[in-house]
């Protein structure tokens, strides 16, 4: 047998569990050290001499962390911690005609469920002139919006001023990432089934609410303004 031949009947060696010790064993030096964002970790040779592996091996296990948002390249810096971006992450597999219509319902259900609890940041940051926004938008609303209740272009310009208004940066990120599901579930006819629909709370009496009322009965008022989509996903 020639050196060529027995060369190619060599298996590969599988060296995806090598990469996920390093990438677990990196993570929890970068715990147990206490680095934090913005401190610059040991370059790729380092790091692949002091534990023992190949360099290809360290960079797979950093393209990784990269691409979960837990380490960047910095000209002239070299590769340092990052904060991840939690929504871009999510965002990338934020796909609505991929997901199949259960995880639809679900993100849907995730959205209406955040809107009823942020009633506590909502007024905490409300000003004069978020209050005059929400009328200028309620006032632009039609009075009867049909079978599906809320007329998708004003529901977007209402509920996305109340994200806006929480001052949560990451909330506000959430709703961004939702929205494409929010449009969809809308576009598809998903939600737009008969049910026996309740009387809802408008936008209208929602804006009074936050004029006179309280954290508590927002999120009641919320609750009943985003009934008939509930009842819609569970019936």
């Amino acid at each position: 047998m020639t050196d060529q031949n027995l060369i190619n009947q060599i298996p590969l060696i599988d060296t995806s569990s090598l990469v996920d010790k390093v990438e677990m064993q990196l993570l929890e030096i970068f715990i147990t050290k206490g680095l934090k964002t913005g401190d610059k970790i040991p370059k790729e040779l380092e790091l692949a001499s002091a534990m023992g592996v190949s360099r290809t091996v360290i960079r797979e296990s950093l393209t990784r962390l990269k691409a979960m948002g837990l380490v960047d390249s910095i000209k002239h810096k070299g590769t340092i911690l990052t904060s991840p971006n939690l929504a871009q992450i999510l965002q990338k597999s934020m796909i609505p005609k991929v997901l199949d219509d259960e995880t639809l319902k679900n993100i849907f259900e995730i959205r209406l469920i955040l809107e009823i609890g942020m009633a506590d940041s909502i007024f905490k940051n409300i000003t004069e002139e978020d209050i005059l926004e929400l009328e200028n938008i309620t006032n632009s609303e039609p009075e009867s919006t049909g079978d599906v209740l809320f007329d998708i272009d004003h529901e977007i310009m209402f509920h996305g001023k109340l994200y806006e208004i929480t001052n949560n940066y990451t909330l506000k990120s959430f709703q961004t990432i939702l929205l494409p599901v929010f449009n969809f579930v809308y576009d598809s006819g998903l939600i737009n089934r008969p049910i026996k629909r309740k009387k809802h709370v408008s936008h209208k009496e929602l804006v009074e609410i936050l004029k006179t009322g309280n954290p508590k009965k927002f999120r009641e008022g919320m609750r009943k303004h985003l009934d008939n989509h509930f009842n819609r996903l569970f019936e």
